[in-house]
């Protein structure tokens, strides 16, 4: 796979025929973000590993940044006045699978398309379950200890964000023996399924264990995340 270099020229290229992106935005912040700059980086194959055409524009987002995003990607205001308003952001119609570090958060800022995610948060999480972080950062750190102080210089910014998640891919792709998108989508499917309640008075016990009481409870309540009901009825 290509090495990360840096942050190279963000293109804006309105047509690709692509299946499958790997994708990061940067937004306004926690309370209803909006999208201020979104990249993606085609990812032509999983075996052999191989990369593609990429993406990256910022958007005028016709609010203000909150401090607390500001401080994460140092975007200013007014550096977006001149942007194409966010509304404008599309995918390549092409695309069916969007792939990307907790994957929902960016797949929420970009109004939920119909298209099939991978999240590589959850994946890490099954395939090096020993180890004490799961951010970008820190799993970087873990695969390419010698290159990551480096290259985390210019994290936060999409474009970098995505080419830091490929790299993390590429690793995840060798360990699961992944062959085909369909492949790693199932897999990703499996790894964010639950098999231990994730929170509660029963955090930590076997959705096995879970008194048929509780199981009950929780499936009646609208807000349940949809792995979690998934493996209560599985259960």
């Amino acid at each position: 796979m290509e090495k990360i270099i840096g942050i190279t020229q963000c293109l804006f290229r309105k047509k690709i025929m692509t299946k499958a992106v790997i994708f990061d935005t940067e937004t306004t912040g926690r309370k209803d973000p909006i999208i201020i700059e979104g990249a993606w980086l085609e990812l032509k194959s999983v075996d052999p590993f191989k990369l593609g055409s990429s993406f990256c524009q910022r958007y005028n987002p016709g609010k203000p940044i909150e401090l607390g995003a500001l401080a994460t990607h140092h975007i200013y205001d007014e550096e977006l006045i001149q942007c194409p308003p966010a509304k404008s952001f599309s995918l390549p119609s092409d695309v069916e699978y969007i792939i990307g570090h907790n994957i929902d958060y960016d797949w929420n800022v970009i109004d939920q398309p119909n298209i099939r995610r991978v999240c590589t948060l959850a994946l890490a999480r099954k395939v090096w379950n020993s180890i004490d972080a799961y951010s970008q950062s820190a799993l970087l750190y873990f695969i390419d200890r010698d290159n990551a102080r480096d290259i985390l210089k210019k994290a936060h910014s999409a474009e970098t964000d995505v080419r830091i998640c490929a790299t993390i891919l590429e690793k995840i792709c060798i360990e699961l023996d992944i062959s085909s998108f369909e492949h790693l989508w199932e897999s990703s499917e499996d790894a964010r399924t639950p098999t231990k309640m994730p929170f509660g008075k029963h955090k930590g016990t076997l959705i096995t264990d879970i008194p048929i009481d509780y199981k009950k409870w929780l499936l009646s309540q609208d807000n349940i995340d949809p792995y979690l009901k998934d493996a209560l009825l599985n259960s």
